[in-house]
């Protein structure tokens, strides 16, 4: 069996209000991320009061923990995207788009009835290690 290791990084939040969950598990030729919020790390508070302000702090964050991984976000493969709100999808597609170049993962976007603190959206991912 492949072992499994608990990815963490201080330049990105630890998990929300001490929940038990990891940032990510490096499992074999995968990183597996947890979902991540517009939070800095940390900070308590939602950051960003715009869509495309919370999508690019999300994204900053699931760069930093994939980094600590020895991943990148050029080496994502499957990405979940939680909205609060599914008219906030142009928003952040504008911002997503310029992150994943020209080759994106597969993805998911969901509307979901509620995100923690407030928040605009969370966004998982799957990378290659």
């Amino acid at each position: 069996m492949t072992e499994s290791i608990v990815i963490r990084t201080e330049k990105a939040p630890a998990p929300f209000q001490g929940a038990p969950y990891s940032q990510a598990i490096r499992a074999g030729d995968f990183v597996f991320v947890s979902g991540q919020l517009a939070l800095r790390p940390g900070a308590k508070e939602i950051d960003g009061g715009t869509i495309q302000e919370q999508t690019q702090l999300v994204l900053e964050n699931l760069a930093a923990i994939l980094e600590a991984a020895g991943s990148s976000i050029d080496k994502l493969v499957k990405t979940t995207v939680f909205l609060q709100s599914l008219d906030d999808f142009p928003g952040m597609n504008e911002v997503y788009k310029q992150h994943v170049g020209d080759q994106p993962p597969a993805r998911s976007t969901v509307e979901v009835a509620k995100l923690p603190s407030g928040a605009l959206v969370e966004i998982e991912a799957i990378a290659l290690a």
